[in-house]
């Protein structure tokens, strides 16, 4: 079987679902807005800058997790799908995805957000495999902690080859679509690395190596080649 793999956030959405769920949790009232926002769009500017502590940034950002009733949460969660993430998928996401669908591929999402923000985002897009970073839980609460290798950057890599251990799976004719310069050592690994709508520093890589650029935000139907 061969896998189609897809970063989730500036990918297949128009936006960062992480640091909308920063924003969402200001407009709550739920975190002090100045501070929280401050600190979200520094984290925020660091993953693009590719100098994201992604320990110190999983302590900002699943704190707040630890602090407030699970019912809150998801039905916030709920809210937060809704509002903020229907508008954004990317206009052309949903053909690619069934493009592969078609071709017999194994779908899968691996993103460096949480879980808790993901997992519902994966099942509105239809794709049952989600490799996320891990959000630890005991006793029925959110610990405010991750769990395991979190899933970013050679985090991806790890993850991923742990994954297809267990499901039996290889990357031989696999796919992988991402916007991110983070995501290089994945990128790297697969048979057919695609950049979309990639950030600057991946749009020269990608030129550079003669590898598959695409836009699934234009109006018009994507090109590929």
């Amino acid at each position: 079987m061969a896998l189609a793999l897809f970063d989730l956030d500036n990918t297949l959405l128009a936006g960062d679902s992480d640091h909308l769920w920063g924003e969402f949790l200001v407009r709550q009232n739920a975190v002090d807005g100045t501070l929280y926002r401050a600190q979200n769009d520094r984290f925020f500017k660091e993953y693009q800058q590719g100098i994201l502590d992604i320990q110190a940034y999983l302590a900002f950002q699943l704190g707040i997790l630890a602090r407030l009733d699970r019912s809150t949460l998801f039905q916030w969660r709920h809210r937060f799908v809704q509002e903020q993430i229907l508008p954004i998928i990317a206009p052309h996401a949903p053909t690619l995805l069934q493009e592969h669908r078609r071709r017999g591929d194994v779908l899968v999402i691996i993103t460096a957000t949480n879980r808790f923000v993901t997992a519902p985002i994966a099942a509105t897009l239809g794709v049952s495999h989600l490799l996320a970073t891990e959000v630890e839980e005991q006793d029925g609460r959110f610990t405010g902690r991750s769990t395991g290798v979190p899933c970013f950057r050679e985090g991806k890599v790890a993850r991923l080859a742990a994954w297809m251990t267990e499901n039996h799976a290889s990357l031989a004719e696999s796919w992988f679509y991402s916007d991110s310069h983070n995501d290089l050592p994945l990128l790297e690994q697969v048979s057919h690395p695609v950049a979309v709508d990639p950030d600057e520093t991946l749009q020269h890589i990608a030129q550079a190596r003669n590898w598959e650029i695409l836009s699934l935000r234009q109006s018009s139907p994507p090109v590929r080649r």
